[in-house]
């Protein structure tokens, strides 16, 4: 059904999917995409909105993707967005776009700590919420249990509470119904200045940046130069269209519609998103609120591993960037790894998903440091320092040092919170209070430094309970630490790659750790090579590698002692000699392999 140009607002609905991961989102877009007939039965896939093979392979979504769905003389513009903690930027720009949010929670499992946070945020927005639970026709779904949970958490009726199957289509007819009915419909002044919000882009090879914007006044056409706001450029507008699921060039877009902008800018940064587009003729006096921007949490390094391929690093995530808005980067350079680029991000499984789609989609070939937080040190003169990379810690009389700590939520089977609780008390946590959502099920606030929760935090918490704890982290400020710098040293050079900030009491374990690793990695020289593991001039860990020794003696087939010693120290004083003036060679699979994460990543779903 092609799209009409000029849509009454009256009939469009826009709405958005919030929900915990793998509750069945992406499965109930599909169902909406077949009754309203824009896919046809011959083009259908699963999970048709998620367009990344990396959301494909892990089933999650890491992209927000909005279509446009016709039904019953309505318009329903549909936006998908991810469920995982770290994406939830992703949903707040998601729900700035929309008037109303269905709330997912899976029949089988019930509410979890990401859905009440995303329920939050819609509560934010001022969203309509219309409560949904998915999956009903599994075996151990229980929708009445949870149908009373929802139902006192948002303060309605649970028999308001809609039930489908995402899967079968059972009662998404129903739902899209109530849609149409309850969703409020979009407000705005159709003859004012156009102004548009931008809530997404990518980066189109051929065609250049491709804008995602939500019109809230006024109407954006094709024959008329559009103007960023923030930027102040202008630029002539190319085309304007909607998504259905495939783009559809239209004349205009109106008030309340969700469509495209392409104006062939290449330059990256001409289009930032929660800018205003408005129109470079009748521009309008004031730009839309736009989105308040992601702090960073975690730090790490990203390097080439080959040298030659930095520029294009450099180009790869400035249009990564564009499609991704919560990356920032700045470059830097490491003694042992060359140049590089210092990234933040949002959590550690934003941090592996860039990395990924880095070395996928841009064919790099990349070493990412150990991940850290932003930490703040003030002297005892007073100079503050804030410190996102090891490197950067200051030498010389401090004061204090400040780390950052979040507020965790964990929602868990009531069963487990013995092991909870030891896991958080062993990573420096502080119990706020705990809340039973039912009999069976309680919810655990802690606060916690965020250096202990980004590496395995979420693995051990998933393996002491059985796989049934989810986990949802929100920033809280900082507090005064005792921590050191560790630093490894190999011949008594320290190298700057290995160096990390750590609690004083886990000071030792770190440097046992790192020089035990090192000790396996670094091939052994015609030298020995001491590891060290140091805080200052303090010397923690010690582990050496010793030297490959030549058989001088292979020669000396029987005859005198005194000849053979006469040998060995010959081979001793050129030893010695090489020492001094020796420098150990540390290939690269050595940093690969001491700088993984290893354990820590988040692979599996919160």
């Amino acid at each position: 059904m092609p799209p009409v140009p000029n849509t009454n607002p009256a009939v469009i609905r826009n709405f958005c999917i919030i929900a915990h991961i793998d509750h069945g989102k992406s499965t109930l877009a599909d169902r909406m995409l077949q009754l309203t007939g824009v896919v046809e039965g011959r083009q259908m896939r699963a999970q048709y909105l998620d367009r990344m093979d990396i959301e494909r392979e892990r089933g999650i979504t890491i992209k927000s993707q909005a279509v446009r769905l016709p039904w019953r003389d309505h318009v329903l513009n549909l936006i998908d967005t991810p469920g995982h903690v770290d994406f939830s930027y992703e949903v707040s720009r998601s729900l700035e776009a929309c008037e109303g949010a269905l709330l997912l929670v899976d029949a089988a499992q019930g509410i979890e700590a990401q859905t009440l946070a995303n329920l939050y945020l819609a509560l934010e927005a001022d969203l309509h919420i219309i409560p949904v639970l998915n999956k009903i026709d599994l075996p151990a779904a229980q929708p009445d249990k949870y149908a009373e949970e929802l139902a006192g958490i948002i303060g309605c009726d649970p028999s308001d509470v809609l039930r489908v199957s995402g899967k079968t289509g059972e009662g998404v007819v129903e739902l899209l119904d109530n849609i149409v009915e309850t969703v409020p419909a979009p407000v705005g002044d159709p003859d004012g200045p156009a102004r548009a919000l931008i809530f997404d882009s990518i980066y189109d090879t051929y065609r250049g940046v491709v804008t995602y914007v939500r019109v809230i006044d006024g109407q954006l056409s094709r024959r008329e130069k559009s103007l960023m706001m923030s930027t102040g450029s202008a630029h002539e507008t190319l085309e304007v269209g909607v998504i259905s699921p495939e783009p559809k060039p239209v004349e205009n877009l109106s008030v309340g519609e969700v469509g495209y902008l392409i104006t062939g800018v290449k330059d990256v940064r001409q289009a930032r998103v929660g800018d205003t587009v408005t129109g470079a003729s009748n521009r309008a006096p004031k730009a839309l609120g736009g989105y308040e921007h992601p702090k960073p949490m975690v730090f790490s390094g990203l390097y080439p591993v080959d040298g030659d391929d930095y520029p294009e690093l450099r180009d790869a995530l400035d249009k990564l960037r564009l499609n991704d808005a919560a990356l920032v980067y700045e470059p830097e350079t490491s003694v042992a790894l060359g140049f590089g680029f210092r990234c933040g991000f949002l959590g550690l499984l934003h941090m592996e998903i860039v990395r990924e789609r880095l070395e996928r989609e841009f064919d790099l070939s990349l070493i990412s440091t150990a991940p850290n937080v932003v930490y703040r040190v003030v002297m005892e003169n007073g100079e503050e320092h804030r410190v996102t990379n090891p490197s950067e810690y200051p030498e010389g009389k401090i004061g204090m040092v400040y780390e950052p700590i979040v507020k965790a939520t964990i929602l868990s089977p009531s069963d487990h919170i013995g092991a909870i609780m030891e896991l958080c008390q062993g990573r420096r946590g502080v119990l706020h209070g705990m809340d039973y959502l039912s009999e069976d099920r309680v919810e655990i606030r802690y606060t916690l430094p965020l250096a202990e929760i980004i590496f395995d935090f979420f693995d051990q918490l998933k393996s002491r309970t059985r796989g049934y704890a989810s986990l949802d982290y929100e920033p809280s400020g900082e507090q005064e630490s005792d921590l050191v710098k560790v630093d490894i040293l190999l011949q008594g050079e320290s190298v700057d790659a290995f160096s990390q900030i750590v609690h004083k009491d886990k000071s030792r374990e770190y440097g046992l750790m790192m020089t035990a690793k090192l000790k396996e990695l670094i091939p052994r020289q015609q030298f020995e090579v001491p590891i060290q593991a140091a805080i200052g001039a303090r010397i923690i860990a010690r582990e050496n590698i010793r030297a490959i020794r030549k058989d001088v003696l292979a020669k000396c087939y029987g005859g005198d002692i005194s000849r053979k010693r006469k040998l060995l120290e010959k081979q001793k004083e050129g030893k010695k000699r090489m020492k001094t003036i020796g420098r150990v060679d540390v290939p690269q699979e050595a940093f690969v392999a001491a700088l993984s994460t290893g354990s820590g990543t988040e692979k599996g779903k919160k």
